[in-house]
């Protein structure tokens, strides 16, 4: 019985983060969360978009442009938050039997021939660079570059490593197109929450005990996040009363962003660690303790735009290891585009055989 719990749970972290990711499709990169509420028929979204529906066509970002972002996805498809998220799983598909140390030099070819073949979502700035590197046969030690954007990416070494700091160490790993120490400190908070929740620890201690034994830019983001959920919930604040509450809760946690376009870009909606990890902790913390927490969470933080996805993997792993797969709604599963083709992965795993 509790290894059933734990596999639901297992599952249950897959799956909310994709899911999450998937609803982001429709509104990725879109930072005007008025725009998707009132395209969305002035209520949460309710299903699956192609990039761009419902908002003329193509996603669009203040300052950025209308631009597809993800030219080859449809509605029920994930960005590449969410196909990275694929490709680790079928690399630990792959070597689960025998069940082997996690190893990114064998991982590479196969990253290399989704990029060249089979790669229909945005290509981010450090992907594009890192696979300059290898085809340049460049020292793995030295893969990567400078990017704070959080990419979580190992969410399927769940149902194959059952240590924290083998997790932990592989949430790294699988970021080897990144150096930041913030990027790849945010994804090992996340990791090391997710596998606290997975084996049964509340969400807010694992939080709380986490930030503990991490660096000081987590500490400060996580005391951030958990502040500004108090100031969103207090009803004699002025946040709590207003209507986009959320959307104005998570740009006020980073700076204003000035890259030279039409408009600056809010960094607490955008890529960079600094917004990203203090938003997911917002919504998770907000939405924990109802009844259908990973369902409305992921939904909210959907309606808010920006870079959304980033947000919604590590908001769909965590409340999704608390609520496990079976509390996710059901037809978001089933329009998942690739669900019965990740069941198939997952099963393969070691802790979900």
């Amino acid at each position: 019985m509790q290894n059933t719990k734990k596999q639901n749970a297992i599952k249950g972290a897959f799956y909310g983060a994709i899911v999450g990711d998937a609803l982001c499709l429709g509104s990725h990169y879109e930072y005007d969360a008025q725009k998707i509420y009132k395209s969305y028929g002035d209520k949460p979204i309710e299903k699956f978009m192609s990039p761009g529906e419902m908002m003329g066509g193509a996603t669009h970002g203040i300052g950025w442009g209308e631009r597809n972002y993800h030219p080859k996805k449809k509605a029920g498809g994930t960005t590449d938050y969410g196909d990275y998220n694929i490709l680790i799983l079928e690399y630990l598909a792959s070597t689960a039997n025998p069940k082997r140390d996690f190893d990114v030099s064998a991982l590479l070819p196969h990253w290399v021939d989704r990029l060249e073949n089979d790669w229909g979502s945005w290509i981010c700035t450090m992907t594009r660079e890192t696979y300059a590197q290898v085809k340049k046969n460049m020292n793995i030690r030295f893969l990567g570059g400078n990017s704070n954007a959080m990419a979580i990416r190992h969410i399927g070494a769940y149902g194959y490593y059952d240590d924290e700091e083998e997790i932990a160490k592989i949430s790294r790993l699988v970021m080897f197109t990144h150096t930041n120490e913030e990027a790849l400190s945010g994804a090992e908070f996340f990791a090391r929450v997710t596998f606290r929740v997975i084996n049964g620890e509340d969400v807010l201690t694992a939080i709380n005990e986490v930030a503990s034994i991490s660096n000081n830019f987590i500490k400060n983001k996580v005391a951030q996040a958990i502040e500004k959920v108090k100031e969103a919930q207090d009803e004699n604040l002025s946040l709590s009363k207003e209507k986009f509450k959320d959307d104005l809760a998570i740009t006020s946690m980073a700076r204003l962003w000035d890259i030279g376009r039409t408009e600056p870009i809010r960094v607490g909606k955008a890529s960079p660690t600094e917004g990203t990890l203090p938003g997911a902790i917002y919504f998770i913390l907000k939405y924990k303790d109802n009844d259908d927490s990973v369902n409305l969470a992921l939904q909210a933080n959907t309606m808010v735009g920006g870079d959304n996805a980033s947000r919604a993997i590590a908001i769909g792993m965590v409340l999704g290891a608390k609520e496990g797969v079976l509390k996710i709604r059901k037809d978001w599963l089933e329009e998942l585009e690739q669900y019965e083709y990740c069941e198939s992965l997952l099963n393969k795993l070691p802790l979900l055989r």
